[in-house]
C-alpha cells in the first residue's frame, strides 16, 4: 500500500496532536530557511534595472550585456553542483550558513568594480551562493515539514523569491534617479537582508532526516518531537526504515526506481526555465524600453515593479491552494496560461507603434501563471521525489539542469531577438510552454498528501508495474 497505516493514523490525529505552539515552530523554521529565497530573488532580479546603467558605464555590447547577466548563472551552476554532496556530508544548516555569508560578501563586492571583468567575477561569487540556496532551502523545508502542509511550507521559498524580486524592482526604481552610478547602490542594498538571514539561521535546527542519516538519532528525535509531538517516534521509525531501504541507491542513482523521478525532476526543472520567465526577470527593463513603448529608464524600471507585485501575489495564491488542489493541477493551469499569454505577447510585439498597455498586461498574465504554477511547484515537486539518502545529490542534479537551462536563455535572448524578432522569440517560448503542459499531463504523478517515504513507495509501485 502506498499510504501506510501509520500515516493514516497521523492524518486522523493531526488536528488533535499538533497544537498551536508546535505549528508555530514549524512555520518559524520554514520561514527562516526560505528567507534565502529572498536573497535568491533579489540578487537575480536586481540586474534588471542595473543593466541600463551598467551598459552606460561600461559601454557594453549585446554580448557583454548577456555576459553581465550570465556570470551569475555560471556561479549558480557551480554552487548547485557542490551543494548536494556538501549538504549530505555536513548537514543542511551548515551549508546554508555558508551560503548566507557568501550572499553578504558578494553584495558589497559587486558594488565596487571599476572594470567590467571585476563585476563579472563578483557576480559569479553571488551566483555560487544562489546555487547553494536554490537546492538546500526547499530540500530543508521539505524534510522538516509535516506532509499535510509540506506543499505550503516549501512554497514559502517561492514567496520569498517573489518578495526578493519585488524588492529588487522597488530598489531599482527608488535608486534610478541617482545617475549612472545607481547600479552600485542597487547591489549593495542586499548586504542588509543577508545579515538578517544569517541571524535567523542560528535559531533553526538541523534537518531531522539528515540527523538520523548521520547517526544522531537523539537530536533528530528532539527536533521531530517539536514538529510532530507524540508522533515523533513513528516518524523517526519511518525515516529509519526508508534509509535502510535506500542504502543501496547511494551506489547507483540510475537504478530503475530512481531513474523515473530523476528524469521527471530534470525535465521539469529545464522546462521551468526554457519557457522564458527569466527574460522578464533579467531583461524586463530593456524589453519594455526597447520593444514595449516605455520612453526612459525610470518608466521601464517602474513598470517592472508591477511585474514584481503580480509575481508575489501569484506565489502567495499558490502557497494557499497547493495542498488543496494538488501539484499537477497547478502545473497544468499554469503552463496552459503561459502558452496563451506568450502567444498574445508575440502578436502584440508585431504591432507598430507598440501597444504599451497591452504588452504590459500580457506580461503580467504570463508572470502570474508562472508564479502560481511552474515557479513554486517545480521546487516543491523536486524536493519531494527523492530518498533521504541521496536527496542532496539528486536535487543538485535537477537544479544544475535548471540553472543550465536558465544560463542558455540568458545567453541567447538578445541574440534570438536579432534572429527571430521579439515576437518570434516569445512564440518559441509559447511552443515550449505547450510542450510543458503535455509533459505534466502525461508523466507527472500527484504527490499531494503523501509523506516523503510514501512518495518513494509510490515510485516503487510504478516501477514494478512497468
Amino acid at each position: 500500500m502506498i499510504r501506510s497505516i501509520s500515516t493514516a493514523n497521523k492524518e486522523t490525529q493531526s488536528g488533535h496532536m499538533v497544537n498551536s505552539d508546535r505549528s508555530s515552530y514549524v512555520y518559524m523554521i520554514a520561514i527562516a530557511a526560505a528567507a534565502s529565497g529572498f536573497l535568491f530573488g533579489f540578487d537575480t532580479a536586481v540586474i534588471n534595472g542595473a543593466l541600463l546603467f551598467l551598459r552606460q558605464e561600461f559601454h557594453l555590447t549585446d554580448l557583454q550585456t548577456e555576459l553581465a547577466v550570465s556570470s551569475l548563472l555560471v556561479g549558480c551552476l557551480i554552487g548547485t553542483i557542490g551543494s548536494g554532496a556538501l549538504s549530505d556530508r555536513f548537514g543542511r544548516k551548515r551549508v546554508l550558513l555558508a551560503a548566507g555569508g557568501l550572499f553578504g560578501a558578494s553584495s558589497l563586492v559587486t558594488a565596487l568594480p571599476h572594470v567590467f571583468c571585476q563585476f563579472v567575477a563578483a557576480r559569479f561569487v553571488a551566483g555560487v551562493a544562489i546555487g547553494i540556496a536554490s537546492v538546500l532551502a526547499p530540500m530543508y523545508v521539505a524534510e522538516v515539514s509535516p506532509s499535510r502542509i509540506r506543499g505550503k511550507l516549501v512554497s514559502f521559498n517561492q514567496i520569498a523569491i517573489a518578495t526578493g524580486v519585488l524588492c529588487a524592482f522597488l530598489t531599482n526604481w527608488a535608486l534610478s534617479g541617482m545617475g549612472k552610478s545607481s547600479w552600485r547602490f542597487m547591489f549593495a542594498v542586499a548586504a542588509l537582508p543577508s545579515c538578517a538571514f544569517l541571524l535567523s539561521l542560528v535559531f533553526i535546527p538541523e534537518s531531522p532526516r539528515w540527523l538520523i542519516k548521520a547517526g544522531h538519532p537523539k537530536k533528530a528525535l528532539e527536533v521531530l518531537w517539536k514538529i510532530n509531538g507524540p508522533l515523533a517516534e513513528v516518524e523517526a521509525d519511518e525515516i529509519r526504515s526508508g534509509l535502510a531501504e535506500e542504502s543501496q541507491s547511494l551506489h547507483n542513482m540510475l537504478t530503475p526506481q530512481l531513474r523515473r523521478p530523476l528524469l521527471i525532476a530534470i525535465t521539469l526543472a529545464v522546462l521551468s526555465q526554457i519557457t522564458g520567465i527569466n527574460t522578464v526577470i533579467y531583461y524586463g527593463s530593456i524589453l519594455l524600453r526597447d520593444h514595449g513603448g516605455q520612453n526612459n529608464a525610470s518608466s521601464a524600471i517602474g513598470a517592472n515593479v508591477i511585474v514584481g507585485i503580480v509575481s508575489f501575489l501569484a506565489a502567495v495564491l499558490a502557497a494557499l491552494i497547493i495542498d488543496r488542489v494538488g501539484r499537477k493541477a497547478l502545473l497544468l493551469v499554469g503552463s496552459a496560461g503561459m502558452t496563451l499569454s506568450l502567444g498574445l505577447l508575440g502578436a502584440a510585439l508585431r504591432v507598430t507603434p507598440p501597444p504599451t498597455l497591452l504588452i504590459l498586461l500580457v506580461v503580467l498574465f504570463y508572470v502570474a501563471f508562472f508564479g502560481m504554477g511552474l515557479g513554486p511547484v517545480t521546487w516543491v515537486y523536486i524536493a519531494e521525489l527523492f530518498p533521504t539518502a541521496i536527496r542532496g545529490r539528486a536535487m543538485s542534479a535537477a537544479t544544475v539542469s535548471l540553472w543550465a537551462a536558465c544560463l542558455a536563455i540568458a545567453l541567447s535572448f538578445l541574440a534570438l531577438i536579432q534572429l527571430l524578432s521579439a515576437s518570434g522569440t516569445f512564440w518559441l517560448y509559447a511552443a515550449l510552454s505547450a510542450a510543458t503542459f503535455i509533459f505534466v499531463w502525461r508523466f507527472l504523478p500527484e504527490t499531494m498528501g503523501l509523506s516523503l517515504e510514501e512518495v518513494q513507495q509510490m515510485f516503487r509501485h510504478l516501477t514494478d508495474e512497468q
